[in-house]
């Protein structure tokens, strides 16, 4: 009776009247990240900045005396920082397949290949996020190079392209969560000569690799290499700026990593770290705790399932990539124990159209790497078969041509450019730089079986080709790169 005499009073009816009023109102008058936290908060907009042919440890935070990489930084002080992140392949095109599909490049076809195609079979994760209510688009360097259409697909496997963010965000409703790929040229070559020093950069601080020959022309190569890093991050700058200045930063998540290592002699298209070993740092502001520093194991094919579970999405069962969320939440104190490495056909430098087949296993302690063919030439062949020129795989710069002039230089030829064993072994605390092969040594027996068993089964469990009929399929992929250079 009372609760009647209340709904028929004056005051009732106008709270009731007010309520209704302010249910049709405030998500016109309101934010659109307070009134719809789900989409907003729980939905993030997903914003991956990757590079081209960017190496660990080339930035401030990792250490390097020179390079100035503000704002990738920043990122990771406000999130999570990766010491050990890992491509899928050392090759732009699989390694953008790997992480768009969060798959190792065995599976992959055709798409393990550099300058090939990637079937249509095979999902990637902006099409699924299309599919649960997402934008996606990307700019400059997505998938590739190849030809996406070869592989049934009727546009590049990033997303739309779009001339640029900002475009891309003209376009944008405030309701609706986006993803989006912003694929960096830099730090690829070719570089211009002397623009290193003419930033300011001093040689004499630079850390030159083992691998590499230490002398001025190397040093100012490797000067001519950061500043395409530092052009990189001014980039990054930009786009943290426009959503800052939209108000999306702290309801993006942002990763920031590369595709590959960097292009010189025994780095790209090599399983050693100088190929493989990638920055990563990733950030989401009340998702992510600030200050975060991971030493385990990942891999870029867990970027995948990881964008996947931040939108709420199942994760693929085909996947072999791993969310990092238990990490990036805390449920998960350290990443892999290993990560597995592999590479197929990178250029076409090889007499036959040639792949050189290597799988490798990475651990905190050794670097045990099994090639394949070790037949073949692992830089290309010695004289100009198709593509780019003599040892095709190294992409051509002032440090690859004093390698191939200068006799005083042949230790750092051989390394980069000589036929290799087909079992590699590095004693990692011995030998950070990974120029020292000790397999078949006494000493590391044990060891070395260890990783070779470990290796054949991971190549087994994950139905790699090369671990059953290996029949050199690779070699019979199409090439839609260039002739020549």
């Amino acid at each position: 009776m009372l609760i009647s005499k209340m709904i028929r009073s004056k005051y009732w009816r106008s709270l009731v009247v007010g309520i209704a009023l302010a249910a049709v109102l405030l998500p016109v008058l309101l934010p659109v990240e307070v009134v719809n936290g789900l989409q907003s908060y729980d939905r993030p907009n997903i914003l991956l900045i990757i590079a081209d042919d960017w190496s660990f440890p080339n930035a401030g935070i990792y250490g390097d005396q020179v390079v100035r990489t503000p704002n990738f930084d920043r990122l990771a002080r406000e999130g999570a920082l990766f010491t050990n992140a890992y491509t899928a392949s050392p090759s732009c095109t699989p390694s953008r397949a790997g992480l768009l599909t969060g798959r190792s490049i065995h599976q992959l076809e055709e798409g393990g290949n550099l300058w090939s195609s990637l079937p249509a079979k095979f999902a990637v994760y902006p099409d699924l996020l299309e599919k649960a209510g997402y934008r996606v688009g990307h700019t400059r360097k997505g998938w590739g190079p190849g030809n996406f259409e070869a592989g049934g697909r009727s546009r590049n496997p990033a997303g739309p392209q779009f001339q640029s963010f900002a475009k891309f965000l003209d376009g944008q409703s405030p309701r609706q969560p986006f993803c989006f790929w912003f694929g960096s040229q830099d730090p690829h070559r070719d570089y211009v000569k002397g623009s290193g020093r003419a930033a300011g950069m001093r040689p004499e601080l630079v850390r030159v690799p083992a691998h590499l020959p230490d002398t001025p022309e190397v040093r100012d190569d490797l000067l001519d290499y950061y500043y395409e890093v530092e052009r990189l991050d001014r980039d990054v700058g930009e786009l943290l700026d426009l959503l800052e200045r939209t108000g999306q930063l702290d309801h993006t998540l942002v990763v920031m990593t590369s595709d590959n290592g960097m292009p010189f002699p025994r780095a790209k298209a090599n399983l050693y770290d100088s190929g493989t070993r990638m920055p990563l740092a990733i950030r989401w502001p009340g998702r992510i705790r600030a200050g975060q520093v991971h030493r385990g194991f990942v891999s870029l094919t867990d970027l995948a399932p990881t964008f996947l579970e931040a939108a709420g999405l199942a994760v693929l069962p085909e996947m072999t990539g791993q969310s990092l969320w238990p990490l990036l939440n805390g449920s998960k104190a350290v990443g892999r124990r290993e990560i597995f490495l592999e590479r197929e056909r990178h250029a076409n430098v090889r007499r036959g159209d040639l792949s050189y087949p290597v799988r490798a296993i990475r651990t905190e302690e050794f670097l045990y790497i099994r090639n394949l063919r070790p037949d073949r030439w692992p830089a290309g062949d010695p004289e100009k078969y198709h593509s780019v020129g003599r040892y095709g795989d190294i992409d051509d710069g002032p440090s690859k041509q004093q390698l191939m002039g200068d006799p005083r230089l042949a230790r750092q030829f051989e390394l980069a450019m000589a036929k290799r064993p087909a079992e590699e072994l590095y004693d990692l605390r011995r030998d950070p730089g990974q120029i020292n092969n000790v397999a078949g040594q006494a000493r590391y027996r044990s060891q070395q079986r260890v990783l070779r068993e470990r290796l054949d089964r991971w190549m087994r469990e994950s139905a790699d080709p090369r671990a059953a009929a290996d029949d050199d399929r690779y070699d019979r992929y199409h090439y839609f790169g260039p002739a020549g250079r």
